[in-house]
């Protein structure tokens, strides 16, 4: 991949990680509710989810997807499934911050596990229409069939991923200043 393509592509991926999304709220919301250090496992989770997306998109599975109206409807519905299912949860459980601790992080005992966090993140993403849709339109527009896929792909994922990190990790320390605010 020469530079300006890789420019090109550095600034298309910066435009879809500033642009809001379930990934960006889940990681505002870990970081208002646990603080940065804890949602760490939550920024890991959502930087899998997205290159779980770039691999699919990669090996082409994400064009056949788009191909399927069934799958795709599928694959959205899962994901507004799911995000249904973390607002229930998070609205129903003791961890949410009430009104009158506003603040405050939650704390040990209620802060879900680590794994669970990063789970969380994982599936965010990976159900997340907007990323799929990104990958699968986008992606193909940066790779040059005259140079070895699988190192397009590498430049490609460490750019996507560096890039989502520390987007997540700026608004997850947005959420606890937030917090620390009240």
């Amino acid at each position: 991949m020469d530079i300006h393509t890789w420019t090109a592509y550095l600034i298309a991926s910066i435009l879809i990680a500033i642009s809001p999304g379930s990934g960006a709220v889940l990681a505002m919301s870990h970081g208002l509710s646990y603080g940065v250090k804890r949602t760490q496992a939550t920024i890991v989770g959502l930087q899998a989810g997205l290159l779980m997306i770039l691999l699919v998109a990669g090996a082409g599975v994400g064009s056949l997807l788009l191909a399927s109206e069934l799958a795709f409807s599928i694959v959205k519905t899962l994901g507004a499934t799911y995000l249904i299912y973390i607002g229930w949860s998070q609205w129903r459980s003791s961890d949410a911050i009430m009104p009158d601790d506003v603040g405050a992080l939650a704390n040990e005992a209620s802060v879900p596990s680590p794994r669970k966090r990063c789970l969380t993140g994982l599936l965010t993403n990976a159900t997340n229409p907007k990323g799929i849709l990104f990958m699968v339109a986008v992606l193909p527009q940066f790779i040059s069939q005259s140079r070895p896929l699988w190192l397009q792909l590498l430049v490609i994922a460490v750019t996507t991923l560096a890039g989502g990190h520390r987007g997540d990790a700026r608004l997850c320390i947005c959420g606890q200043q937030a917090a620390n605010a009240v």
